[in-house]
């Protein structure tokens, strides 16, 4: 009796064993089934924003794949400050860069230091040059103002990187690889500074990597009587000096941008907290970066400010750089404005080029009529100045009714390529807002 007892203890025992298997199973199956499902929508999501690491970021952040249509071309100011002289930060570095994630292009403008900001070149003081405007209240304000005089480009915003950031962030990603382009040799004790580098390829550490940003020329020779420098053909002095920063933030840009360097982004950006001051908000960086991760430094135009230094004795017996205003407008149109335009469509695909159905003509001939419909007339002047800045002649201006959408209407058949350049224009200010 007792044994008739235990085995049926054992028979319902090993049927609930079952039973709460089968269960687990069920609910296991499901949760599996669920996962699968929502790691299909999310590989789905990931493939539709353009596959990869870049469309995982998207993806992770909220995008579809209509974010990056419209995101315009992102412009800011890069102030480099030198902050070994106490009480006295004065910008070695000044640049004006911009990233298209559209077309994965982008442009390092270098403005000289010496770069002149008076009315009257003739009464110049050192206060005036570009690099001692940060130093007067420690803000890029006056500098991100004397920027927008000289470039017309109407930038917003700005990075302020000590000369910390950059030691810290190249012994973080464990050195530079970059070639030396000369001798330096040049020492200055009362900002505790020693430029000796020998021309080659190698790996740079924090301290070297300084080394080469802040070269300039070598000590005073007195066999020569100069202070030698940059050859002409790489550009003396601040040109060269101009044209080093820029290879050299092309390589540590390559060099970041390593997978291996995704696992030390923690470091990174304790690095960028500490040292690193700017006006870029999160919802901001957050669009763009997804589609940086894509970037080939291929991509990246460089050039510097052109103009010219005067002689000493017709600027105040001051050291000063004047910018060429007309090469300086032409420049910036090619840097920042006709860079985009190639026969291709949103798409990426060949532009239609039949003329039956558009007109081959160039910018200057094309003649625009703004009507505003936002209800706002600031707005319609900033998309006046901003389409004339790009190199359109704008001949007409008036109002409309109140609308939230912009509509461009092609009366004359001219080519998309163009029609995309005045969207992307239009669409900055709108993002800037």
């Amino acid at each position: 009796m007792g044994n008739k007892q235990t085995n049926n203890k054992n028979t319902k025992s090993s049927k609930n064993k079952k039973k709460k298997k089968k269960i687990w199973k069920k609910i296991l199956l499901i949760f599996l089934l669920i996962l699968l499902i929502a790691g299909g929508v999310f590989s789905y999501r990931v493939y539709k924003n353009g596959g990869g690491m870049s469309g995982m970021l998207a993806t992770m952040v909220g995008h579809d794949e209509n974010t990056r249509k419209n995101l315009g071309e992102f412009r800011t100011l890069i102030l480099g400050i030198s902050t070994d002289q106490e009480n006295v930060d004065l910008t070695d570095t000044i640049m004006v860069a911009s990233y298209n994630p559209n077309t994965q292009k982008a442009t390092l403008l270098s403005i000289p230091r010496d770069t002149y900001t008076g009315k009257n070149p003739a009464k110049a003081t050192a206060y005036e040059k570009i690099n001692s405007l940060y130093n007067r209240k420690h803000r890029p304000d006056e500098t991100l103002a004397a920027v927008n005089e000289i470039t017309g480009l109407n930038i917003q915003y700005y990075v302020v990187v000590k000369t910390e950031a950059l030691i810290k962030l190249v012994d973080v990603i464990g050195g530079v690889d970059f070639y030396v382009p000369k001798d330096m040799n040049y020492d200055d004790v009362t900002q505790d500074l020693h430029i000796h580098l020998k021309e080659g390829q190698q790996k740079l550490n924090g301290d070297k990597a300084e080394q080469v940003l802040r070269y300039r020329h070598d000590n005073w020779d007195p066999v020569t009587k100069t202070y030698p420098t940059y050859s002409a053909e790489y550009g003396d002095n601040d040109i060269g000096r101009m044209r080093t920063q820029r290879e050299f933030i092309m390589q540590v840009i390559k060099q970041t941008a390593k997978p291996e360097n995704i696992f030390k982004i923690g470091q990174i950006l304790e690095v960028a907290e500490e040292y690193v001051i700017t006006n870029i908000d999160f919802d901001v960086a957050k669009d763009y970066v997804p589609y940086a991760v894509e970037f080939d430094t291929s991509n990246l135009l460089t050039d510097a400010l052109p103009g010219t230094v005067p002689d000493l004795n017709k600027t105040n017996n001051v050291s000063i750089f004047v910018h060429d205003k007309a090469k300086t407008k032409e420049l910036v149109q090619e840097l920042f404005f006709n860079r985009d335009m190639e026969d291709t469509n949103d798409n990426g695909e060949e532009a239609n080029t039949d003329t039956t159905t558009t007109t081959d003509v160039s910018k200057k001939d094309i003649t625009i009529e703004v009507l505003n419909g936002s209800g706002d007339s600031s707005n319609l002047q900033e998309v006046v100045n901003q389409l004339k800045g790009a190199g359109y002649e704008v001949t007409r201006t008036g109002s409309t009714n109140t609308t939230s959408k912009t509509t461009i209407i092609n009366k004359k058949n001219v080519k998309e390529t163009y029609l995309k350049n005045m969207k992307d224009v239009i669409r900055n200010r709108k993002h800037r807002k």
